[in-house]
């Protein structure tokens, strides 16, 4: 069996609320076997947020966010909600993901991964709470650095064979290594032609790109097919030299 498989950074910001008849249970989530590196995250995650002084530190918060550290001490009595609802921001935003229908939320289901630095890769439909953790928050003991790239890589190795295509930013990318990821270049195209490879802006363009995929059912398992794809809904996915291009101004928003 071959298909695709998105992977997708967190974001750091999060909704509040959820199911409060359903906390967080670490093997449900996807990849259950991940249930001991998920453990030990929480436990580092939960001591240095016991103080204000050394979550501020540890988890890069300032004063307007510094509350977020209680986020990390009620993990296992919090709301849940499936994660692709549960992050927010430049890339998720586009998703619509609470107004999403049965279909959609099904393909992003079988088809997306998030890379979470407190849970390792989860899948989108994995219920989690509100929590504060990044890439670079320093644990102590437990670096992320080291905790996370091993477990993460075997446990996204067990997915179907077929295309991968890694959206994550590259500290994200160092959480949960796969070799074999296709990670486009998004662009952007001015008016002569040329073309720049956006930063901050390009999660808005990554963000369509899953939201489209999924509104569309999309059904690819190689790049030869993601190009297919593309091209029958107006989007621009090109080889170059480096690898492959997501031309941005091909992404419009889609329809709700």
């Amino acid at each position: 069996m071959t298909g695709l498989t998105v992977l997708l950074p967190p974001s750091e910001t999060k909704r509040e609320g959820g199911d409060t008849d359903r906390t967080l249970d670490l093997r449900a989530l996807s990849f259950p076997e991940l249930a001991d590196e998920r453990a030990a995250v929480i436990t580092a995650a939960r001591s240095v947020s016991s103080e204000e002084s050394t979550a501020r530190t540890a988890l890069k918060l300032g004063p307007k966010s510094i509350a977020e550290r209680f986020r990390n001490l009620e993990l296992e009595t919090s709301a849940t909600m499936p994660a692709i609802e549960r992050y927010t921001g430049v890339l998720y935003d586009p998703l619509a993901a609470q107004d999403a229908d049965d279909a959609t939320r099904s393909w992003w289901a079988r088809h997306v991964v998030v890379q979470s630095a407190m849970f390792g890769p989860i899948g989108a439909a994995d219920p989690i709470p509100a929590y504060r953790l990044s890439h670079d928050s320093r644990l102590g003991a437990v670096r992320l650095a080291s905790h996370w790239p091993g477990a993460s890589a075997r446990a996204l190795a067990s997915r179907p064979a077929g295309l991968v295509l890694d959206l994550r930013s590259e500290g994200y990318r160092q959480l949960g290594p796969v070799p074999d990821a296709v990670a486009p270049r998004v662009v952007s195209v001015d008016g002569s032609g040329r073309r720049r490879a956006l930063n901050h802006w390009n999660k808005t363009a990554k963000g369509r790109l899953v939201a489209l995929l999924a509104r569309t059912g999309a059904s690819v398992g190689s790049m030869d097919e993601l190009v297919g794809w593309a091209a029958t809904h107006g989007v621009v996915v090109e080889r170059t030299d480096a690898g492959w291009d997501l031309v941005a101004e091909s992404l419009q928003p889609v329809p709700a």
